[in-house]
């Protein structure tokens, strides 16, 4: 038991190896879901309702539980830096669907551990290992495979969404850094996801204006994928998230991370019809490989 009462448990069991792979593989349906939503939706107007209903969601969970959210902790700037991160990073997937398919741009931001373990490096004085520049190293390869390879584009100006999605896992990445490095790392996880969905939602308000039309071909299809996106990935996925961690080794669920980018490319190809190649397959094998080098917990120093 921990000082809050809460059972951890040392390893993963079957609860947590089958909740871990329900979860990456929601993570990786997500983009199927995003591309789908994009068609009845502008990626602004998608982004502030979906961070809006999450975001009320995740209060009323909160409320229900009672879990403190507006003590003070010092959190508030650090908080609005988060989530104004977070809004953005959503955008730039959302609108770089618009250009590239569901497994390129899933590859694209799933690079956010590389860039972690750089922003760690040089903002954190987290220092890289041997083993973690050698999966960087191999995740980098694979970005370049991917950007080389032309028999996977959806279109001639696929490029532009790869560099959105790109810059969307640069923007996860830095808001991970942010909440490493500030007093959000020691607040609670419910109140951190409600910063980031509740700024989220605001950052984009502004925008509204010069976005373009809210509405495109609004379906019960887009709709639905909509609903799904708030509700189930935003809300429910994420809260699953935290509970795990609370219970089980963060290095053993991490592992699992190469799944999610694995599962978006298959489904992609299955949901979507998406164009598959040889090289993108390579590219995902690359990538998912030093994402588990990164993730691979550090051995033990002798005597600890």
């Amino acid at each position: 038991m921990t000082a809050a009462g809460v059972h951890r448990s040392e390893s993963l069991d079957g609860l947590a190896v089958g909740l871990m792979i329900f979860l990456t593989f929601s993570w990786g349906l997500n983009g199927v879901a995003a591309k789908i939503a994009n068609t009845g939706f502008d990626p602004v107007f998608l982004t502030l309702v979906r961070s809006a209903i999450a975001a009320a969601l995740v209060w009323g969970w909160c409320v229900i539980r009672g879990i403190p959210l507006f003590a003070r902790d010092g959190t508030l700037w650090a908080g609005i830096a988060a989530g104004a991160l977070f809004g953005f990073e959503f955008l730039l997937i959302f609108k770089g669907l618009d250009y590239t398919s569901v497994a390129r741009s899933a590859l694209m931001i799933n690079t956010m551990p590389f860039w972690v373990l750089l922003g760690g490096h040089f903002v954190l004085g987290e220092r890289m290992d041997l083993g973690k520049v050698a999966g960087l190293i191999l995740a980098f390869a694979g970005v370049a495979v991917i950007f080389s390879d032309e028999l996977s584009l959806p279109g001639p100006d696929a490029w532009i969404g790869d560099l959105m999605c790109l810059g969307a896992g640069i923007l996860w990445a830095a808001t991970i850094i942010v909440i490493k490095g500030s007093r959000l790392a020691t607040a609670g996880a419910e109140k951190v996801l409600l910063y980031q969905l509740a700024v989220s939602a605001l950052v984009t308000v502004p925008l509204l204006a010069i976005s373009g039309p809210a509405f495109r071909e609004v379906t019960a299809l887009a709709t639905s994928t909509l609903v799904f996106q708030a509700v189930f990935i935003s809300a429910f996925t994420y809260l699953l998230w935290f509970w795990l961690v609370r219970h089980y080794p963060a290095s053993g669920l991490s592992s699992f991370a190469f799944l999610t980018p694995a599962f978006s490319v298959l489904m992609g190809a299955l949901v979507l019809d998406e164009p598959l190649s040889l090289r993108l397959l390579l590219a995902l094998g690359m990538i998912a490989a030093g994402i588990m080098i990164v993730n691979r917990p550090r051995p033990a120093a002798a005597g600890t």
